[in-house]
């Protein structure tokens, strides 16, 4: 069950300043459907947690019975003083029950909130991949991981302080307060009660004005793990400028305010720290007091004085460490907010209700006065109609800018369109699923981005499950395969962080075998040869013309040698076509075309001219 989203998706992908939840109880309102799951575990482990509180209450009050049995009444001899043995075996059983029941109740709760916290950074880690492509685009990486890394650990953490500490330490308070009442004068629960109240009002007041801190560290520990992962993704860039000084600048100045907010922040829990213990004190000395005037007044027994000792002592270590949870806790709540924050993260692109898996039979695709701008002020595509028959090849030229890649955009769904309709094989894109549409695409991109992994592990990513036997075979047929094993370690070869240890040519041919071993009905070639030198380019041009087969494909490209065989070319500016036709069609037609193709052919004849 995936809790409702927030009212608000304030959700900046990292480092930007939030505005604080209207309350921790809507924060925590987000975990209970989880807990509900497991509400018969839950109930057991609390059964257990009073099973225990109540043989830690026992323990004074047998404590109390041994005093009372040894003490020697005026005129009694010595010898009249025998062991309690019941008692002395009645106090090793409750403090063994303590032990057992705690235990006990620790190995109930503690899977529970294990698996809440994995089951909810799973969930997170989900929604990521089902947002748009326009959250990615705006994300900063270092930060969002960062987020979801405290959520994760504060949910577990929050979860586990209210089952071992908040709510035992309530119910022994509660315990104690009962059986002050019901054995001595009214005194006593009035002190006891008086300073919990005190104590609870110190706490929450000062942890309110210690928040600001904390979320301030937060924002600081963020940011600066977003420059320094942005450095270190980037780290040609910044050796080829020199700009390692920069960098480590950057980055100090947000340890440096991370810095500033930490002092704060400790400075501030000395002070909560030393209001606690003044409390805490003041209370059980009064306490004491009382007892000690029962005792010379002749209304309490020694065994009296030492049961409100002993109850004191007990509630005293957990009523101060619950200081220290409430804290921990409210940290949590602050650590939480970002990561419900990102789950309560609109999804731009969602299937239609009653979606229907693509029907995908030749691959043919149809733009019809397609409309669309990432920008709703501003239209990047006017209109737009093409096709792309099955089996057959169009291809897309025109300047930076004129709306090509977005074509390829829209067809994948990271977009959709603002007016008009792109339909496959008649079934318009936005009516059927997204794993269906986009399981019918293949796509080879200009920038190949491949994972940190092995060479075998990035070609199976086009079809995950594949054996060894068909990922050498696309390999075979991206033309890739003798490269590949002419290295040391063959397909287990690490290609590094985004492919760095490959060279351009080398990651489009592992990019063409990926999608090969997909094997889609509909290819996708994004200006992707536009970052090769013309011999790897004619050697990846005939692959790629391999790859589009018998599917239906649409080519976009900068370099017009590549798309002359093209069954149709399309000439883009400005978001709108201006022509369209046949290589030959268009360079007799003298049109725009025409002058591209002039242009680029006395360009790639002046590096000629000059060599020779």
């Amino acid at each position: 069950m995936r809790p409702a989203s927030l009212s608000s998706p304030s959700a900046a992908p990292s480092g930007t300043a939030e505005k604080p939840p209207k309350s921790d109880w809507r924060t925590l309102g987000k975990l209970l459907p989880y807990v509900w799951q497991w509400r018969w575990r839950v109930g057991v482990a609390l059964a257990c947690l009073v099973a225990a509180k109540l043989a830690n209450i026992g323990v004074p009050l047998v404590l109390k019975s041994l005093v009372d049995a040894l003490a020697l009444k005026p005129g009694d001899p010595a010898s009249v003083l025998v062991v309690p043995v019941a008692i002395l075996v009645g106090y090793g059983l409750l403090r063994l029950s303590i032990t057992l029941f705690t235990e006990l109740r620790e190995y109930l709760f503690y899977p529970v909130a294990a698996r809440i916290a994995r089951r909810v950074s799973l969930e997170a880690f989900e929604h990521l991949l089902q947002l748009s492509l326009r959250f990615h685009l705006e994300r900063q990486t270092g930060g969002v991981s960062r987020d979801i890394e405290r959520g994760s650990r504060s949910i577990q953490s929050l979860l586990n302080y209210t089952i071992y500490n908040i709510l035992p330490t309530l119910v022994e308070i509660t315990m104690v307060i009962v059986l002050l009442s019901a054995k001595f004068d009214g005194w006593f629960a009035a002190i006891t009660f008086g300073a919990l109240v005190l104590y609870i009002a110190f706490t929450v007041t000062v942890t309110e004005w210690r928040t600001g801190f904390r979320r301030a560290m937060n924002e600081q520990d963020s940011k600066a793990n977003t420059k320094a992962l942005d450095a270190l993704l980037n780290y040609e860039t910044v050796k080829y400028f020199s700009n390692e000084a920069f960098e480590q600048a950057r980055y100090d100045d947000n340890l440096h305010r991370l810095e500033k907010a930490s002092v704060k922040s400790q400075t501030s829990l000395s002070v909560l720290n030393l209001g606690q213990s003044l409390i805490i004190a003041t209370a059980v000395t009064l306490l004491v007091w009382r007892a000690t005037l029962g005792v010379v007044a002749g209304t309490m027994t020694l065994g009296d004085l030492v049961l409100v000792n002993a109850l004191m002592i007990q509630l005293y270590i957990p009523l101060n460490f619950l200081g220290v949870i409430y804290r921990e806790i409210k940290q949590s709540m602050i650590d939480m907010e970002k990561m419900f924050a990102l789950l309560g993260q609109n999804r731009e692109i969602a299937d239609a209700p009653g979606a229907l898996p693509l029907a995908a039979h030749g691959g043919a695709v149809r733009f019809e006065d397609v409309r669309f701008g990432y920008d709703p002020e501003r239209e990047i595509l006017h209109g737009v109609s093409f096709e792309i028959p099955a089996g057959k090849t169009v291809a897309v030229v025109g300047p930076s800018g004129s709306g090509k890649s977005t074509l390829a955009r829209l067809m994948f769904r990271f977009y959709d369109v603002g007016a008009g309709r792109i339909a496959i094989d008649g079934q318009d894109i936005r009516e059927v699923t997204q794993k269906s549409l986009r399981e019918a695409i293949g796509i080879v991109p200009q920038d190949t981005v491949l994972f940190n992994d092995t060479v075998e592990y990035n070609i199976a990513y086009g079809r995950t499950g594949a054996g060894r036997t068909e990922v050498e075979a696309a390999a075979r047929a991206a033309h890739i395969h003798d490269f590949i094993v002419s290295t040391p370690r063959g397909y287990q070869t690490m290609v590094g962080e985004r492919g760095l240890k490959l060279s351009g040519g080398e990651k489009q041919r592992v990019a063409i075998a990926r999608t090969l071993l997909k094997n889609p009905p509909i290819m996708i070639f994004d200006e992707a040869t536009s970052a090769l030198d013309s011999a790897n380019e004619r050697a990846i041009q005939a692959e790629l013309q391999n790859a589009a087969r018998n599917r239906s494909a649409l080519v976009i490209a900068h370099r017009l040698s590549t798309v002359v065989d093209a069954h149709q070319i399309l000439v883009m500016e400005a978001g709108r076509i201006l022509e369209r036709g046949t290589h030959a069609e268009l360079v007799a037609r003298g049109g725009r075309y025409a002058e591209m193709w002039r242009l680029q052919q006395s360009s790639s004849e002046e590096p000629a001219t000059a060599e020779a």
